[in-house]
């Protein structure tokens, strides 16, 4: 099983940074003992492994580096790749990048490395044979994709940043089998690649007789790219139980923090 983790983004409304916004300080692991700080992103990768992903695609810009000397490898035992996106074109870009190392039947999984959500275990509730969206409340679905369901929890329209949103469920990951990823390539190049965002390709995609389910067991999500949300992702990560709130899965198999620091004479 693949995870798709878009990363190329400039993070500008965060910024300014000495780094990466997926690699933003926020929560902690027990490594040896001891309390150290992890990134953002680890959160997604936590779940992400949880869920079955044995391989990790990266998708980051050509000046995002850091990203690669921080996970290396892999982590949590999952093995990690790395493609490039040369320029910020968008969501659906970004995760298309990632479809030369996909198999039609392998399941995928896509998520943002930029929020922290509950429950950890989100992904298992989402079906394999189809495409199917992870569903959180927030009380400002204008800010984000709002997802309305018909009364069988199928998939009528994603709302992309819509002031009068008619659903306050918004929809933070999703899963599908890499056939669908395949189709919805194929759309995207049908319609000119458009499509920056994922909600606006759904839409034609369902338009054309495609469909996809939301399952509404999300809790809570905050997105990290602001500072506000920063701010509410340290107060839900306080809030949460140590368990919940900790990364365990894994550590970055990248730099090696754990050294002391040599300088040459």
């Amino acid at each position: 099983m693949w995870g798709i983790v878009p990363a190329a983004g400039r993070g500008s409304r965060i910024q300014p940074l000495a780094f990466s916004k997926e690699l933003l300080p926020v929560g902690s692991r027990i490594d040896g003992g001891e309390e150290r700080p992890c990134a953002v992103s680890e959160y997604l990768l936590e779940r992400m492994i949880e869920a079955g992903a044995d391989k990790i695609c990266f998708v980051i810009a050509p000046g995002k580096s850091d990203i690669l000397e921080y996970y290396g490898s892999d982590y949590g035992g999952a093995a990690a790749a790395y493609v490039v996106q040369p320029q910020p074109s968008g969501l659906c870009d970004a995760i298309f990048r990632a479809l030369p190392l996909i198999r039609p039947d392998e399941p995928v999984l896509v998520g943002l490395p930029d929020t922290v959500w509950f429950p950890k275990d989100g992904f298992a509730d989402l079906p394999e044979d189809g495409l199917s969206f992870l569903l959180f409340p927030v009380d400002h679905p204008e800010f984000f994709d709002a997802v309305v369901l018909d009364g069988q929890g199928a998939v009528r329209e994603i709302q992309v940043k819509q002031p009068d949103a008619g659903s306050r469920w918004i929809w933070g990951a999703f899963k599908m089998p890499g056939a669908v990823l395949r189709q919805l390539h194929a759309l995207w190049l049908r319609r000119g690649r458009r499509d920056e965002y994922i909600g606006t390709l759904v839409n034609a995609w369902l338009a054309e007789g495609g469909t996809a389910v939301g399952v509404r067991s999300g809790l809570s999500y905050v997105d990290v790219g602001t500072l506000n949300g920063y701010r509410a992702a340290i107060g839900l990560l306080g809030d949460a139980a140590a368990s919940e709130a900790r990364v365990t899965t894994g550590r970055p198999a990248g730099r090696s923090y754990g050294s002391p620091i040599r300088y040459q004479q």
